[in-house]
């Protein structure tokens, strides 16, 4: 039963450091944007320039 002095106050400290870190988020606006993230994440900001597409052209001619 001793084990429990120390238990129960660190299960509420815990519970009260993971309530503060949910507020903090509300507070930082971290949930305003949930469906761009996910439209963002399928997006290809990385476009093949030029020199990669004639490359691309030349290797297929030599096959």
């Amino acid at each position: 039963m001793n084990v429990l002095v120390y238990l129960i106050p660190a299960s509420l400290s815990l519970g009260a450091l993971g309530l503060l870190a949910f507020v903090w988020s509300l507070r930082a606006n971290q949930y305003d944007d949930l469906e761009g993230d996910a439209h963002r994440i399928l997006m290809n900001d990385e476009f093949p320039s030029d020199d990669d597409l004639d490359q691309g052209r030349d290797s297929d001619r030599s096959e």
